[in-house]
């Protein structure tokens, strides 16, 4: 496939694949992903959660804060000459080091010309069996932001920040034309009856916030069984009428390719003017944990 040329079209892809031992081997199969996405025309291109190691989360081990780096760093910075050579916008999840004790699960953007545009850093940090990120991670303290890109204005939100329609909405309101998801989440092997219900959920809390903001949605996960997790792939892409353009599989490494309308967003807006038709000055007890009476 050739990149698109009528105005306003772009492509979007999203690498998923299962993780390999560590950041070397992880990163070198991850760059020679984003020249094959490149190759077939995407120009936007997303990784999974915290492509560079395995999903570390599972234990609560001090080691595992070696993993972690700068931001801009080594790995931006291989990424970085990679973007510029293929032309495209890489959004790269990684373990951030901030200083010594303060760590971060962010998203780093680059642009097209190799430029490194800025980073979002995760918001909402789970506490969960088998996801034990606040041991890790400090809660972000960047807001939500949006990179004007030479193909998109786009937000990046990670992971847990899919559930919560606050962030889809602030970030959409911060002028997003496609919301992108990196993703690390599955199921433990032994309970397969939640199996279904856990992911026709994940997807329709996403497919909802396209429709409710009038965006594209992009979410990114990662497969293959590590630790005591099975990561369910499923990659997909929906258009601002919650339509799924591409729907990876479960269990396979794949690259997701879809072709977005911009245009899309605007015409959804006009016929749906959810944004227009919010009541902003009922509004101020969503910032209190409960309302009570």
């Amino acid at each position: 496939m050739k990149n698109k040329t009528k105005k306003n079209i772009v492509r979007i892809g999203l690498i998923q694949t299962r993780s390999e031992s560590g950041p070397v081997p992880n990163l070198k199969k991850i760059i020679l992903q984003i020249k094959i996405a490149a190759a077939k025309g995407a120009q936007i291109i997303s990784t999974q959660e915290l492509f560079t190691t395995p999903y570390f989360c599972q234990t609560e081990n001090t080691q595992n804060f070696d993993f972690a780096e700068s931001i801009p760093g080594p790995t931006t910075d291989a990424l970085c000459k990679v973007a510029k050579s293929e032309k495209v916008v890489i959004i790269a999840s990684l373990f951030e080091k901030r200083g010594k004790g303060v760590y971060h699960n962010t998203a780093a953007v680059i642009d097209a010309d190799g430029k490194y545009l800025g980073k979002y850093r995760k918001m909402h940090i789970p506490d969960d069996p088998a996801f034990y990120e606040k041991f890790y991670f400090v809660p972000g303290d960047l807001g939500f932001k949006t990179f004007q890109t030479k193909y998109a204005k786009i937000g990046v939100l990670i992971c847990w920040d899919q559930w919560f329609p606050e962030a889809a909405r602030l970030t959409a309101l911060a002028g997003a034309d496609i919301l992108f998801y990196p993703t690390a989440i599955g199921w433990k092997p032994e309970e397969p009856q939640q199996t279904a219900s856990y992911h026709a959920a994940w997807e329709t809390i996403q497919k909802s916030h396209a429709i409710a903001n009038g965006v594209y949605v992009a979410s990114v996960n990662r497969v293959g069984k590590e630790g005591g997790l099975q990561f369910w792939g499923q990659s997909f892409i929906a258009d601002p009428f919650g339509h799924v353009l591409y729907r990876a599989s479960s269990a396979k490494e794949e690259i997701v390719l879809a072709d977005c309308d911009l245009n899309l967003v605007e015409q959804t807006r006009r016929e749906w003017p959810f944004l227009r038709d919010r009541r902003i000055d009922a509004y101020p007890p969503i910032l209190s944990r409960l309302i009570e009476k």
